[in-house]
C-alpha cells in the first residue's frame, strides 16, 4: 500500500515539474537568462538558449549552475545577467581575509564583527557571511 502511495506520489511531482518546465519552455520567449535568487539574496543567471534543467534529490541543475531546492526562493526570466559576484564563505576564505565590510561599507576587524552580515574580500574572491 505504501509503495503504491510513492508511486502516485512521484508521478504527480513528476508531472509537476513537467508542466512547470513547460510553462517555462513557453514563457522563455523574449527572454535572454533565467535567473535562481536564494535565500541569502545570492541570485545567478543560466542563459536560456540550450538550457537544460534537472532535479536530482534535493538538487536542481541548470546549465552548469546547481541549487539546493530548500534554499531557492525566487526563479524568473529576465534579460540581463543578474548574477551576483558574491559567493558563500567558508572558515578558510574568513582566515585569508584581506578585508572585512559591514553593509555600511565601512572596514572592520575579524573581532569587532558582531552578528550582522559582511562582506570578505580576499585575494582570489569576494564572498558574503552572515554573523549569528
Amino acid at each position: 500500500m505504501i509503495e503504491i502511495f510513492k508511486s502516485i506520489t512521484m508521478r504527480k511531482v513528476l508531472l509537476t515539474l513537467l508542466m512547470a518546465v513547460g510553462v517555462l519552455v513557453a514563457r522563455a520567449d523574449g527572454y535572454a537568462y533565467l535567473t535562481f535568487e536564494t535565500a541569502d539574496g545570492a541570485r545567478a543567471s543560466v542563459a536560456v538558449e540550450s538550457l537544460a534543467l534537472s532535479i536530482s534529490g534535493t538538487t536542481l541543475t541548470a546549465g552548469t549552475q546547481t541549487f539546493n531546492l530548500s534554499n531557492l526562493t525566487k526563479m524568473y526570466f529576465s534579460n540581463a545577467d543578474e548574477t551576483t559576484g558574491i559567493e558563500e564563505v567558508t572558515d578558510a576564505t574568513l582566515d585569508e581575509a584581506a578585508e572585512i565590510y559591514d553593509l555600511q561599507g565601512r572596514t572592520v576587524s575579524r573581532e569587532q564583527m558582531k552578528k550582522g552580515a559582511y562582506i570578505v574580500k580576499t585575494k582570489q574572491k569576494t564572498c558574503k557571511i552572515v554573523v549569528r
